[in-house]
């Protein structure tokens, strides 16, 4: 079974405290499309080493690359427009994800430290720690322009903005392809 060529999943992709979940669940009840938070395929052992304050190494995210990669896999089969959520911080982990999954695309939210520490900082309810952010930017491979598939929306701006970048984007996307 081949994927039709308009089915497109958008991994919603930066670093903790970026808003990836809040924009990508805006965007779910805008289009109507599948949503899923890349955080709930994380094993067990992960969740509890971020939650201890203990940043996550390569091998800690194998196994949750390669869950995510096959959740891509069967969204883009069965849904028109899929969202999901994912830090993505290094071009070797998008590239994970992008491994047969032709209809994938990354939407990475941008933005400065600063602006980022204080929106971790007023969050309750999250496992990832405020203190992490410094590893997560020390890790963080921004997309370059040589890596395809890759759209910036620029989070130094009212969620509601930001929103409205990300939904702009989608809906050109299929327009282009309805072209």
């Amino acid at each position: 079974m081949s994927t039709p060529q308009t089915h497109k999943v958008y991994v919603l992709m930066g670093v903790s405290g970026s808003g990836k979940s809040a924009v990508a669940s805006a965007i779910a009840c805008h289009t109507e499309c599948a949503f899923l938070d890349g955080d709930f395929l994380h094993p067990r052992a992960n969740i509890q080493k971020m939650a201890s304050g203990t940043p996550l190494d390569d091998d800690d995210r194998a196994p949750w690359l390669a869950a995510l990669n096959d959740a891509a896999f069967a969204m883009q089969r069965t849904n028109a427009v899929s969202v999901i959520v994912c830090s993505a911080l290094k071009r070797r982990y998008r590239d994970r994800l992008r491994e047969g999954n032709p209809g994938l695309s990354f939407i990475y939210l941008r933005g400065d430290f600063a602006t980022i520490e204080a929106r971790l900082a007023a969050r309750q309810g999250h496992f990832q720690k405020a203190g992490m952010l410094t590893s997560q930017f020390a890790a963080l491979e921004e997309p370059q322009p040589d890596e395809a598939g890759v759209f910036v929306v620029d989070i130094n701006q009212p969620l509601e903005g930001v929103i409205a970048d990300t939904l702009s984007h989608i809906r050109s996307q299929a327009s282009d392809q309805g072209a």
